[in-house]
């Protein structure tokens, strides 16, 4: 008989005779003389012995039943309810795409309740981690005790919240514990150290939330094997004006003074001479990472380039007429609640000094930047500012007016940002402003941006 245990991230076979073989994916391991194969092969393993003449016991799994019941009356939307059908017509493993705003995590809880055995959800921030415990514990009660593992906190229950970073360094511990695994904002999952979660796990379910599946390196291509395919998908313009927000996008054309336009062309000379010297082109993140290494270690013109680059940069998104336009726009809306969005950390504390708008980095406190969403959200602010830190893992209060000031050429970044503004105000339309510098790297990156986002209308 085959026995089946579990071991630090891996699935054991013992109990056979010399000349027996197990299915696949098993691999010998001659240093311990062991049948092994990796923890996330529980389920293919396990139906392919169920489906033999094998007999077999496992000792693996330490599942545990849940018996939950949510408290939350309110029926799932229509959408919803079938990215819930899909995701079990595809044996309940699969990725949910749907815009921020549109209740992804109702999904997960209702489908945590349909599995009803333990479940794992892994999440990139503590703010998260934080978030989806309150979610849980409202929504299910008394019935069930939420652990958390991460921020400090060490708690194994049956329904556990965890952080990616977290569940990276526990995994192979607790690996054996969780019927199902739940990743929330699910694009994090195929990064290097973080796919080596899913394949320490014996989760046979397992269920991906995300608005943004695309990564810049191609990592998307991975999510199949490690969570399941895009069983269902959803864009905002799917929902704009039932359960989302109807929204305007506005593209401002933004020119350069005549000595920004001089500095910017003495920079972007210098820049694009190094570029061609070198055979190099810049169309993607990888491409200025390689444009970086090269210009760091070449002893010709390097560190030149760099420079000009940077300057390029600063001109374009820090353009005289962008603050002129951007006061105008503050003073358009002067009873709408906006998010002015930029890159940089210094042009968030310029822009903050400059307008008197609260602002937030990732070197704001804690404590500070939540003062700063909850008077946003009560009103005593009318707008706030923002570097990255608020794309997303960030509870942000309702606001109707998005300013783009400066960004990348990500599709998920767009996406996200829309997504910030989207959630449905009566009576309202939401309004997404793009300032992009004519003439510029930065109409080509708005393009890209745009031309990747599909489904959002240009």
């Amino acid at each position: 008989m085959i026995e089946l245990f579990y071991e630090s991230g891996t699935l054991i076979a013992s109990g056979l005779p010399e000349d027996v073989r197990p299915p696949e994916p098993f691999l010998w391991d001659s240093r311990t003389r062991q049948w092994r194969a990796p923890a996330s092969a529980y389920r293919e393993i396990s139906l392919s012995l169920r489906g033999s003449s094998t007999p077999y016991r496992d000792r693996a799994a330490a599942f545990e039943k849940l018996t939950l019941e949510s408290r939350v009356a309110m029926e799932p939307r229509p959408y919803q309810r079938d990215a819930l059908t899909a995701w079990r017509r595809a044996d309940l493993r699969g990725v949910v795409v749907l815009p921020t705003g549109a209740g992804k995590t109702a999904v997960a809880v209702r489908a945590i309740e349909r599995v009803g055995r333990s479940a794992l959800v892994v999440v990139p921030t503590l703010a998260l981690l934080k978030q989806w415990y309150s979610i849980l514990q409202d929504a299910f009660g008394d019935s069930v005790t939420v652990g958390l593992l991460g921020g400090g906190y060490h708690e194994i229950t049956p329904l556990t919240v965890t952080t990616y970073d977290s569940a990276y360094i526990h995994a192979e511990r607790y690996g054996a514990r969780f019927a199902l695994a739940v990743y929330d904002e699910v694009h994090h999952l195929p990064a290097p150290k973080n796919s080596v979660i899913s394949k320490m796990l014996i989760a046979p379910y397992s269920l991906g939330l995300t608005a943004t599946p695309e990564r810049p390196d191609g990592g998307h291509d991975l999510m199949p094997d490690l969570v399941g395919p895009v069983v269902y998908h959803l864009t905002p313009d799917d929902l704009a004006g039932t359960y989302l927000a109807p929204y305007d996008l506005v593209r401002i054309p933004v020119e350069l003074t005549a000595h920004e336009r001089h500095e910017y062309a003495e920079a972007d000379a210098i820049y694009r001479d190094f570029l061609k010297k070198h055979r190099l082109s810049v169309r993607s993140p990888e491409d200025w990472q390689r444009f970086i290494l090269v210009a760091a270690t070449s002893h010709s013109g390097g560190r030149e380039a760099l420079l000009a680059a940077r300057r390029r940069r600063e001109i374009q998104a820090g353009a005289m007429r962008k603050g002129a336009t951007l006061e105008n726009l503050l003073r358009q809306h002067w009873d709408d609640r906006c998010i002015v969005f930029t890159k940089s950390v210094e042009e968030v504390y310029a822009l903050s000094r400059r307008f008197l708008i609260p602002g937030i980095t990732f070197e704001t406190p804690a404590r500070e930047r939540k003062e700063i969403l909850d008077r946003f959200r009560e009103g005593r602010y009318r707008a706030i500012i923002a570097s990255d830190v608020l794309n997303e893992g960030v509870d942000v209060p309702d606001a109707n007016v998005a300013i783009i000031l400066a960004g990348s050429a990500s599709h998920r970044e767009y996406v996200q940002r829309l997504g910030r503004i989207l959630r449905p105000k009566e009576n309202k339309r939401a309004t997404l402003y793009e300032l992009v510098t004519t003439a510029t790297g930065e109409e080509f990156t708005a393009r890209r941006r745009r031309e990747s986002t599909r489904g959002i209308p240009v």
